[in-house]
């Protein structure tokens, strides 16, 4: 048996994710968190490489973890909204294309911590084909966030031991910052009815 078929019980969020199961809140973009230190962009690239390593089935078991614990998130991917099935969601090729662009997409921010002007560029990219083309209540990503970590911790417990969890916690709050600043750049406004 995967552990996709039968998941441990689900460990508390994290403090960034501050939700349940289910709930979806609006609230307004999060104060800028302190810059990561040297050694704090050390311990987050040692341990995405233990993750990265295996980073389509990780995806994967975020994505279907995001789908069946916050069905609304669905709304936006037409090819598979319709799926309840985690089995049916770990077989779908549409789901484990998206699931390698989320990966791919925390690679380079990982791969460039040193370099806060590419990582700022390159989520404002994300933010902004997210607000104006997929028009995806920014909420989801803070979601995903403490959803990523909760899949982590508990697929590499080894390497995700409280500690650094909040080292992760702390990049994880930064992305979600630069991601809402490129929703607030483009003028969003929340559309709180279609995050419930």
């Amino acid at each position: 048996m995967s552990r996709r078929e039968s998941p441990p019980p689900p460990s508390p969020p994290p403090p960034l994710l501050g939700l349940q199961r289910g709930e979806v809140q609006c609230d307004e973009r999060p104060e800028p968190a302190e810059p990561l230190s040297e050694a704090e962009r050390e311990i987050i690239q040692d341990t995405w490489g233990h993750v990265y390593k295996n980073c389509e089935d990780v995806g994967v078991s975020v994505l279907i973890r995001f789908f069946v614990n916050f069905p609304s998130a669905k709304q936006y991917f037409s090819q598979f909204q319709d799926m309840e099935d985690p089995e049916e969601m770990e077989r779908s090729s549409q789901l484990r294309h998206h699931a390698r662009r989320v990966m791919n997409a925390i690679n380079t921010v990982v791969e460039n911590l040193h370099d806060p002007e590419k990582v700022s560029s390159v989520l404002a990219l994300v933010g902004k084909a997210h607000a104006i083309k997929h028009k995806v209540e920014p909420i989801y990503f803070k979601i995903l966030s403490g959803v990523m970590l909760e899949v982590f911790s508990e697929d590499f417990p080894e390497f995700f031991p409280a500690e650094v969890q909040v080292v992760w916690t702390k990049l994880l709050g930064a992305v979600y910052w630069h991601v809402t600043g490129a929703y607030t750049e483009v003028g969003w406004l929340q559309v709180s009815s279609s995050a419930v």
